[in-house]
């Protein structure tokens, strides 16, 4: 399931939004449709492998190994 960007009014103006997270706003469509763009493409570059360490909501600490070329498919909706 790809992780989508959509171009929408907000605060008198224009953002990308995913999920419910907001972009800063921009004066003009494009503007926020550019920016969207441009966070979907950074979002499918790689990284590096590496390994991580995270606290579970019951406070137990797992490892684990974080690929860093797993990343996510993307795509803008105007």
């Amino acid at each position: 399931m790809p992780v989508v960007y959509d171009v929408v009014e907000h605060d008198g103006g224009f953002a990308y939004k995913v999920g419910n997270t907001f972009s800063e706003t921009f004066a003009f469509h494009e503007e926020a449709l550019k920016a969207a763009k441009t966070a979907a493409a950074e979002q499918q570059v790689g990284g590096e492998t590496t390994g991580i360490e995270y606290e579970d909501a019951q406070g137990k600490w797992h490892g684990e190994v974080a690929d860093g070329s797993d990343r996510p498919t993307t795509e803008v909706s105007k």
